[in-house]
């Protein structure tokens, strides 16, 4: 069992930023993921990251955002720089208790959800 909880998500204007994090407790991880949705849209990935480091992001984020982690924390980070508009969206992180060497990673593959954190960004 795995409680998975993120944090950081509120109401920024465009072009600024905001480090959202994700705590999984109970047992150690090893592939984390954010992803995020909108409504009438599927679900899709962010970003997501081995439990060696090495990192996989979506074309719409790669050069503004970075996704870390802190294996003694079982913690994932996304931080977002110069966010849009169209980066509002909840934000879930996904959590995978086996390891993986390619950083991509079917959603089949992740086993604990969090409930999400709402980002909006104003124009």
């Amino acid at each position: 069992q795995v409680d998975v909880v993120e944090s950081g998500g509120g109401l920024v204007q465009a072009g600024r930023s905001l480090r959202l994090s994700c705590v999984a407790s109970g047992r150690s991880i090893g592939h984390m993921a954010w992803y995020r949705q909108v409504p009438g849209n599927q679900r899709e990935l962010v970003a997501a990251i081995t439990s060696g480091g090495l990192t996989d992001y979506s074309p719409l984020v790669e050069d503004r955002f970075t996704i870390s982690r802190d294996n003694a924390k079982n913690t994932a980070y996304l931080q977002m720089n110069n966010l849009k508009p169209e980066d509002t969206a909840v934000y879930y992180c996904a959590v995978s208790l086996r390891r993986f060497t390619s950083p991509r990673l079917n959603i089949r593959n992740y086993d604990y959800w969090g409930q999400g954190t709402q980002v909006t960004v104003s124009s």
